[in-house]
């Protein structure tokens, strides 16, 4: 049994004509250029979201610890980058 249901989706003419347009260029259907928009913009949100999540997780761990770095400790450990004296991070400190 497959998990493929099907969805209905409304689009206005120039969307339509656009994603017809496409399709042939690309030597598509109309459905596979569709389900691939879908695809990319679910992994993109995805990914916005956990970087979101990430850095809220992190705003409230400064919050509580109070442990940071400063942006040019960071710029100095950055700068070693790639470089003969690259240093390990910083530590952090309150």
């Amino acid at each position: 049994m497959s998990d493929l249901l099907p969805v209905s989706i409304k689009l206005d003419s120039t969307q339509r004509e656009k994603l017809k347009k496409l399709a042939e260029a690309r030597d598509r259907k109309p459905h596979y250029l569709m389900r691939e928009a879908i695809q990319q913009y679910l992994e993109r949100e995805e990914a916005r979201e956990s970087f979101k999540q990430e850095a809220l997780a992190s705003w409230r761990e400064y919050q509580e610890t109070g442990l940071h770095l400063t942006g040019e400790e960071v710029d100095r450990w950055l700068a070693t980058w790639g470089t003969d004296e690259e240093t390990e991070a910083p530590a952090c400190h309150e």
